[in-house]
Formats: C-alpha cells, structure tokens, sequence
C-alpha cells in the first residue's frame, strides 16, 4: 500500500489542479514586492500552528498563538498548550531549513517528530517509531513490528516517484499514507500535516512560504476525518482524497490571494486580516456589492461590529463605499 498509491484523476480533480494552477501564478506575480513577504511569512506561521495544534484539541486562539509567536508568554494559559505551540514552531523552522534537501531518511522523520512532540505525548517517545498497538478512531493502523519497513517503503516513493506527480498530489498522498502508518505512538497528525507542506516546500510549489493549508482542516474537522475514513471506505483508493486536498489548496490560494492584496496595498500600516475581515471581503468578492445592512446580516454581528471590520479595510483602500449615504453600498475596490 504505502509504495503503490491507488487513485484516479478524475475531471474535476483536474479542474482543481489546473484552477490552483493559476490561482498560484497570480500570487507568485505579485509577490515582486518583497519588503511585506518577511511579515506576511510571519502570518502564515502563526496560522499554520494555530490551526494543525487545534485539530489536535489545543485551546489557544489564533491571537494567543501570535502572541507566542512574537516571544511573549502566556500567564494565564497552561504551560501545555504553549509548549504544543511552541514545538510546532520549531518543526516549521525546521521544515524551511531543509527545503532544499533531496534525500528524506528515517533521521529526518525522527528529528522533525522530536520537535513537534517533545514533552507533549501521552505515550510513547518522540522521535521513535512506536512499539505498541494504537487506535485512531475506526483505523487500527499496521502493526508496531511493520512500521519501519512501511516508513521505508513511503521514503522510497517519497524520494523517487513522488517527483512525478504534480505536488498538488504528492503532498496529498504522503500526508494520507503517513497518518494510515501512523508510525508514532502520538503527535501523528501534527507530523503528517507538517510532511504535507515540506513537500510543498521542496517542490517549489509555495516558494515564499505563504500558504496556510492546515486553516483548511481545521475549520472543518469533521470533513477532514471523514475525508481520511472515506479512503479507508474505498478500499484504499485515494481519489475522493486528492479531491479534497485539491479543493483545499484551491480555497487556500484564494485566501491568500486576499492577504497578498491586503499586504500590498499602498498604506503605511500593512493589514494582518481578522478571519471576519477575510469573510467580508469574500462576501464582497461573491456578490459585488452590498448595503451595509446586507454586510451585518450576513455576518450575523453588529452593525458597529461590521464597521468594526470595514474601517481598516476602507483606510487601506481595498474596500471603498459608493452611492450616497442613504442608497451607499460597499465593494471590492479595484486596482
């Protein structure tokens, strides 16, 4: 299994990748202004550990978790919590270290779970594969006495036939057949996402280190677990999986499409946008236009929790108010 991937490619499988496509090259077009990719790198970190820590059940918000990002400490928090956060950090930058690197061997899986799982597992050690029988959900992975051969079989393809797939398929399929090996008695998940995106990584496909796919997951868990158990439904066929993942990276995309604007609008003090603020300029993006009343029922908040939003997004330009003030509606200002 973990050497001869099954799937197909299917249309609208094809479809997504072709759409990711060119939703990549327009990203990668604007990212000629370099001054705002350090802070905008910076952004996706914290995202991305927030979210793939959340999956797992770790309480800590997104701004707690920025929080840790920029060196402070979190008083009144659990010293877990952070540590979890704070290892998934150093897997990260452990990850952009080695991007470059063309062999993955058993070391490097070792020393990656050492950071994510250092004094946060419930059973075993980190940086071992496991010796005990585990349990996820309805998945009773491979034996303990199996793992090491299974890991080696994934390296191989990983560092062989991967190469032949378009990354938008090989960090789909290393991900799924590393948690169905599940070679860590904890911290499983964390590693799997992370390989994910060093895949990513090494492919050149997100160069600038900009692309929060773990967001994805984590907004709506249930789908992800379900999308991992329906392959196992399937006989070990990994189609529904790559279309899943696809579509992932395509909502991915578009969402950073809208942080990349958002960097590089032309004021002084450079937006990091609010999951709402996101929602907004999408609901813009959807429908044109929309009258103030439209936004807040909508947004199911306030009125002065919309203006909230929008005030930071109209002195930055990328939304603008048009029509007078009684019949004034908001849209997308555009370039």
């Amino acid at each position: 299994m973990a050497c001869a991937p099954q799937f197909t490619i299917s249309s609208r499988l094809l479809s997504l990748v072709e759409q990711v496509a060119v939703l990549r090259e327009r990203i990668q077009g604007a990212a000629v202004e370099l001054s705002w990719i350090p802070a905008l790198q910076k952004d996706t970190r914290t995202r991305n550990g927030h979210a793939s820590t959340a999956i797992e059940g770790n309480p800590l918000t997104l701004e707690q978790v920025r929080a840790l990002e920029d060196g402070h400490e979190l008083s009144a928090v659990d010293a877990r919590p952070q540590r979890e956060v704070l290892n998934y950090f150093a897997g990260l930058r452990y990850v952009e270290k080695h991007v470059k690197k063309k062999v993955i061997r058993h070391e490097d899986i070792f020393a990656l779970h050492r950071l994510l799982a250092d004094t946060v597992m419930d059973q075993g050690e980190a940086g071992r594969y496991r010796m005990i029988a585990v349990r996820v959900g309805k998945h009773v992975p491979p034996a303990a006495a199996s793992v090491s051969g299974l890991m080696f079989e994934l390296l191989e393809w990983w560092n062989k036939d991967a190469a032949e797939l378009s990354p938008v398929l090989s960090s789909a399929i290393l991900h799924y057949q590393f948690e169905w090996i599940h070679p860590f008695a904890d911290g499983n998940g964390r590693a799997g996402r992370a390989l994910a995106l060093w895949e990513l990584y090494r492919r050149g496909f997100d160069s600038h280190h900009i692309f929060s796919v773990d967001e994805y997951y984590w907004q709506d868990r249930p789908a992800y677990y379900k999308a991992l158990d329906d392959v196992r439904r399937a006989g070990e066929d990994l189609s529904g999986w790559l279309e899943y993942c696809a579509e992932g990276l395509r909502q991915t995309l578009e969402r950073t499409w809208t942080r990349v604007q958002a960097w590089d609008v032309k004021a002084q003090q450079k937006l990091v946008l609010r999951p709402r603020q996101e929602q907004l300029l999408k609901l813009l993006r959807d429908h044109g236009s929309m009258t103030p009343a439209e936004l807040w029922s909508a947004l199911e908040i306030s009125r002065q929790g919309a203006m909230d939003l929008l005030r930071p997004l109209l002195e930055a330009g990328l939304v603008e108010k048009v029509g007078s003030k009684k019949t004034g509606r908001y849209t997308l200002r555009q370039p």
